[in-house]
């Protein structure tokens, strides 16, 4: 029989640390870790360098982090859904790097692939490329070369944007088995997948912990071989 990975939060804290780069997925508020949130919140991890989509609502999952002034850069697509982050990018009290939200996924997937990076021409001609490697495809040549913003435009145009990988990242999942094997619910599913496989250390956070073998095999998305602990979620007040 294989071994549990089901630990206490106390445990899955463990990993955790100041400083280091934790990928949080969600979108909005919607399948996103509140429980492993929380055990960062009672630990005091500060200094962290974030990746996501956005950063929730004041108040709630990554807007606790906001508030509590734990965050020290933030790389994601948005963040209007949360004025107070807004205020405190403003304010010079988070360092943000927006990255387009495909592009986003995509650099994720790169980093979780063990790739060097993607081309894509989102962003080309716009602030997005600023401090990129831009390359041009040469239909003559049949090859890609490296121009700059400033030479004639001859062929269609790529950033190549790197890869995305973090110490740690927070899933959460509708239901797990103690092997790690993960299903999502719907739309909570968002970033989870791809996020999971681009950290060193997957912790799930599950609604509902199952036996092992009480998954259908078809149903699992994420396999166990990814995520090495799983916590029993809590409750979310409010």
């Amino acid at each position: 029989m294989a071994k549990s990975k089901v630990v206490t939060l106390e445990q899955a804290m463990e990993k955790c640390f100041d400083g280091m780069t934790v990928l949080l997925p969600g979108f909005v508020n919607c399948g996103v870790s509140e429980t492993l949130i929380e055990g960062l919140m009672e630990k005091g991890v500060k200094d962290l360098n974030i990746i996501s989509n956005n950063t929730s609502i004041k108040g709630q999952g990554i807007g606790r982090l906001v508030h509590d002034n734990r965050i020290k850069h933030i790389t994601c697509s948005h963040i209007g859904n949360n004025t107070e982050t807004v205020e405190k990018v403003v304010a010079g009290e988070i360092n943000i790097t927006f990255v387009p939200q495909g592009s986003l996924c995509e650099k994720t997937r790169a980093g979780g692939a063990g790739i060097g990076g993607i081309l894509t021409p989102t962003g080309v001609g716009t602030p997005m490329q600023e401090g990129k490697q831009l390359l041009e495809w040469d239909e003559a040549e049949g090859k890609y070369k490296f121009v700059s913003p400033e030479d004639p435009v001859k062929g269609k145009r790529f950033i190549l944007e790197l890869p995305l990988h973090g110490d740690v990242c927070f899933i959460h999942a509708w239901k797990a088995d103690k092997m790690g094997n993960v299903v999502y619910h719907h739309t909570a599913r968002n970033f989870n997948e791809p996020f999971a496989t681009a950290a060193d250390w997957v912790i799930c956070e599950a609604e509902e912990i199952v036996e092992i073998g009480e998954l259908e095999p078809d149903m699992i998305n994420t396999p166990g071989a990814l995520v090495d602990m799983v916590v029993q979620a809590r409750k979310v007040e409010g």
